[in-house]
């Protein structure tokens, strides 16, 4: 019973894997819109958007926008995860680091999940249904070209 656990749930990994690329990306992304075109309650939820240009309110909300939906599609996930990552690490450090210690103390939950979680698709892939696979064949292959032989063979009938 448990070796079958196993095999679903190793089946089931690029799936879930896409999920959470898509869930994540879009989530993503509607930071981005909020703050650039003033929509979701606009940027810091007060219905304006971030003046063009301004450093780092209006290019963190391009980040958030073009990387957002760069990983939501699968397109180029693992450099636009990257890209995500560090701009949300540098959020945390330079914008709430300095009130308090814990993200939960300073209002850094947000950036440090978003950090976290575009360095994971940095390393996993974007899973199954993403568009470089579908466009380009090869694309980032993610947890297929790492997987070992074992795991990519059909269970014998027994």
């Amino acid at each position: 019973m448990p070796g079958s656990l196993s095999a679903f749930t190793e089946r089931g990994r690029p799936h879930a894997t896409a999920l959470f690329r898509i869930v994540t990306g879009l989530l993503f992304a509607c930071h981005g819109a909020a703050s650039l075109f003033g929509v979701l309650g606009g940027a810091m939820g007060q219905g304006r958007t971030v003046p063009a240009g301004t450093w780092p309110g209006w290019y963190a909300a391009v980040i958030q926008l073009v990387g957002g939906l760069l990983v939501l599609f699968g397109l180029g996930t693992r450099t636009a995860a990257l890209i995500s990552s560090g701009s949300m690490a540098y959020a945390y450090f330079s914008v709430h680091q300095g009130e308090a210690l814990w993200p939960i103390q300073n209002g850094g939950e947000p950036s440090a999940m978003f950090s976290w979680a575009f360095l994971l698709l940095v390393f996993t892939g974007p899973g199954a249904w993403a568009l470089d696979r579908i466009l380009f064949g090869s694309g980032d292959r993610g947890e297929d070209a790492e997987a070992p032989a074992a795991a990519r063979r059909e269970p014998s009938a027994a």
